[in-house]
């Protein structure tokens, strides 16, 4: 599109105003609307370094001058706001002058032997786009979240997840019998029984089952589980967060896996 073709918003009323603001509070409201808002220059940067082209550009009237020349091909719509308007829809504490609508990803099916973490009704959001982040980081390409996850294109998920949303294969709302279809090893974390982690051999690739902050893995998946592992806390704290618990794990698969990599050669 040319930068001539921009539509100015002046009315708290418009409809693309009022979709703005349930994207931005509302946990779950990307499901129904099937569009996902992206808020900050970070997050835009991130999908469009992943090849993702978003239905619509928005921009506040101070930062559009110097924005254009970036940003005018960037959506089929590009849509400038006075600062207030766009202020008063921002979930955020310090409002960001940019974002994206994208439409919401099509509906993914499990891939058997993909690098897998699987979400069992995790609550917070920072503690799910935390894990993403992790999961990104070290290979696991598919996530899985189990119904009564907490929605993982929520905005506080997207935003705990820095970009990492758009590097990975996302299944969500799902029953666990949607977890038959992986032919990796599951490796159930425990706070109380299994192998010490950092003498334990990993498979990889396999699939991490982490569990709901207070209950832990159900007691249905963990059964089902090849491998149950601990993770040593010599400083005699009861328990880890979940998320930083998935990074020690996740980090470990990956250098395990590149251990092994390494003595084949």
């Amino acid at each position: 599109m040319s930068v001539d073709e921009v539509s100015h918003v002046t009315s708290k009323d418009n409809p693309l105003l009022k979709e703005l603001r349930k994207l931005a509070h509302d946990p779950g409201g990307y499901r129904k609307a099937g569009r996902v808002w992206l808020e900050g220059d970070h997050l835009c940067r991130a999908a469009r370094e992943r090849g993702v082209r978003p239905a619509v550009a928005v921009f506040a009237e101070s930062l559009w001058p110097t924005a254009r020349h970036e940003w005018s091909a960037a959506a089929p719509k590009t849509v400038v706001l006075p600062d207030a308007l766009l202020a008063a829809v921002s979930g955020l504490e310090s409002p960001a002058p940019m974002g994206f609508i994208l439409d919401l990803p099509a509906r993914q099916e499990v891939e058997p032997s993909a690098p897998t973490v699987v979400l069992d009704r995790l609550q917070d959001a920072g503690n799910v786009g935390s894990i993403l982040r992790s999961a990104a980081a070290f290979g696991f390409k598919q996530v899985i979240a189990i119904k009564g996850t907490a929605a993982l294109w929520a905005p506080k998920v997207l935003r705990a997840g820095m970009g990492a949303h758009f590097g990975l294969r996302l299944i969500e709302g799902v029953g666990i019998d949607a977890l038959d279809a992986l032919e990796v090893p599951w490796i159930a974390t425990s706070s109380h029984r299994g192998e010490w982690l950092h003498r334990a051999e990993l498979p990889f690739p396999c699939a991490w089952l982490m569990g709901h902050e207070g209950q832990g893995v159900s007691a249905e998946i963990e059964a089902r589980a090849a491998r149950h592992v601990r993770i040593a806390q010599p400083g005699g704290e009861e328990s880890l967060n979940v998320a930083a618990a998935a990074a020690i794990c996740l980090y470990a698969s990956a250098a395990g896996a590149d251990a092994q990599a390494a003595a084949r050669l």
